[in-house]
Formats: C-alpha cells, structure tokens, sequence
C-alpha cells in the first residue's frame, strides 16, 4: 500500500450495535484502533467475524486478498472493517441541494414531461423563476429537460402552458447506513450495507 493509499477511504465502520456509519480510511481506522475506539473485524466468509483488539490484529497472517502496511515491526493487514466500541447512534442524512441530489429525488425524470433523462438533457428548473423571487431551495426547484426548461424561460409552468407531476418538497432525511455504497466491491462490506432493490 502507498502513502496515498493509506488515506483511501476503504475501511467500512460499524456502531456497537454493528450498523454500518461511514467509510474511513486506513490512517483514520488505525487510530481508532490504537486508541482502543474500535475493534478491527477479522471476518472469513459469512462463518466468521471476530472482533479483534490491534495487538491481536498485528498477528494475523496477511491474506492474498488484503491490503497491507508497513509498520516498524512489520506488514500488518488492513482492516476491511471495524466496530466502535462505544457510538451507538447511527447519523442522519440530509442531503444538500444539488444536481445530483435532485436527479435522485426526481427519479432521473423531467418533471413536466415524465420523459427519463440522460444527465446531458438535464438541468434545474425554478418553478417560480428566479428572476421573479423564486428561491433556488428543494420546493421550488425540479429535475427538467433543458429544452423545456430553455421554452419555459421566466414563465410560471401556467404561464408556459406545463404541469408539474408532482409538488417539489425537500426530501426526508434518511439514516446514513442508506446512503453508504460499495463501489469498491469489498465484499466483507455486503454482510453490512443494504442492497439496493433491482
């Protein structure tokens, strides 16, 4: 593993009550680990997961699979993931206004025409213009074609002659366990993180 490489954000972490909270890197998962915040899982399959205090966790031999550092006395493994030992909450996701965030709200949809967008064809519309007083806010903003955004211009939907599908409003704040991905394919991880449906 190089220096960049013990600041990726690869080591999955659990509260104590083993529901996935965030995803830290080496350095930060080691400091938990030394200051006895945490316990690094040594996790074989689904058969078995051992919390592992770090004294502990130097001793273990080093698979093919995993990543490793060099310490002063030796390669150690990287943990894929581990416990708190003392957090038991689990934080609230709101997530902020944005592009992205209102293409998930609005379903990747533009909100006049229901057509599924590719991201080229999509831009913000603000229902009330903003030239008008309209705020750039969650309940005022939707996902739209920027062709019909472009021939709505600083018109009400109305006034352009357009219907929403649906009222804009800011979207529910969701435990963070919700929001965390595996797009590292790790796959101690899926014994953690909720699949999303198909």
């Amino acid at each position: 593993m190089n220096l960049n490489s013990i600041h990726e954000k690869c080591v999955l972490v659990l509260n104590r009550q083993w529901q996935a909270i965030s995803i830290i890197s080496p350095a930060d998962a080691f400091a938990h680990l030394a200051t006895d915040n945490a316990s690094a899982l040594d996790i074989e399959g689904s058969d078995r997961m051992q919390p592992t205090p770090l004294s502990d966790w130097m001793q273990l031999p080093i698979r093919s699979r995993d990543r490793k550092i060099g310490t002063s006395n030796g390669a150690i493994r990287v943990p894929t993931v581990i416990v708190l030992r003392d957090f038991a909450k689990v934080p609230i996701f709101r997530p902020k206004f944005c592009l992205k965030n209102l293409w998930m709200r609005d379903s990747g949809k533009c909100q006049y025409s229901g057509r599924m967008l590719r991201p080229s064809e999509a831009s913000i519309d603000h229902v009330i213009p903003q030239s008008r007083g309209g705020a750039t806010s969650w309940e005022n903003c939707v996902l739209a074609e920027r062709r019909l955004n472009s021939d709505k211009g600083d018109r009400t939907p109305d006034e352009a002659g357009l219907k929403l599908i649906k009222r804009p409003i800011t979207p529910p704040p969701v435990p963070i366990t919700l929001t965390l991905k595996n797009h590292l394919n790790i796959p101690d991880w899926d014994h953690f993180l909720i699949r999303s449906a198909a």
